[in-house]
């Protein structure tokens, strides 16, 4: 830990992996809405949020837990699909409440290639908000669908069933097969698209 006479403590947000706040002072300086995608241990939280001297509104948002509650979601809610759900989600009612451009929000979570932060950006993207981003980051659309984990669920189900057991127990115990996800991801996509058709379709 620093010290000296120059030592500046960091602010308490800071020091508790919550905030840069370098990086938010350049994004509130665009004046433009952010793009704020959290996750926790078992969900991804999506925010649209825009900064005001008394602090930041948020305009709209989305957490995974309602793609279980509201559209049938049955795999776990903090995977890659359900992340580019929530974005997807998240995006479509900023676009209902007039918002068309947003700046990407990762706070602290490391820029991985392909990573869960990039699939809600996808979703928010495929909404139709305009965020600027590189491709290259973006998952996959095989990712997106989870084609590499029903890949990986019928391999382990064919050499080792009782680790197939273990390791998608929350897919099971939810009625979902997961060598299915990909399609049940299109069937909670196009459920999430038809509720909100006129916004989507504009």
């Amino acid at each position: 830990m620093g010290h000296g006479p120059r030592y500046k403590v960091p602010k308490r947000r800071r020091r508790e992996g919550k905030t840069n706040y370098y990086k938010r002072y350049k994004m509130i300086l665009s004046g433009k809405p952010r793009f704020v995608v959290r996750r926790t241990l078992n969900y991804v939280i999506v925010q649209v949020v825009k900064a005001f001297p008394q602090g930041d509104v948020t305009i709209a948002a989305a957490h995974s837990r309602e793609l279980m509650k509201k559209y049938g979601w049955k795999a776990p809610g903090d995977n890659t699909p359900a992340a580019y759900l929530t974005g997807l989600l998240a995006g479509l009612r900023a676009l209902k409440a007039g918002i068309k451009y947003a700046v990407p929000d990762i706070g602290l979570h490391r820029p991985v290639k392909g990573s869960r932060v990039f699939a809600a950006i996808k979703g928010g993207i495929d909404a139709g908000l305009e965020i600027p981003h590189s491709e290259e980051v973006l998952p996959s659309e095989d990712r997106i669908r989870g084609e590499h984990i029903a890949l990986y669920a019928t391999k382990l189900a064919s050499e080792d069933p009782l680790l197939y057991e273990r390791r998608f127990s929350r897919y099971l115990k939810a009625g979902l097969n997961p060598e299915k996800l990909p399609e049940h991801f299109e069937e909670v996509k196009n459920r999430i698209l038809e509720d909100y058709k006129e916004v989507f379709n504009k």
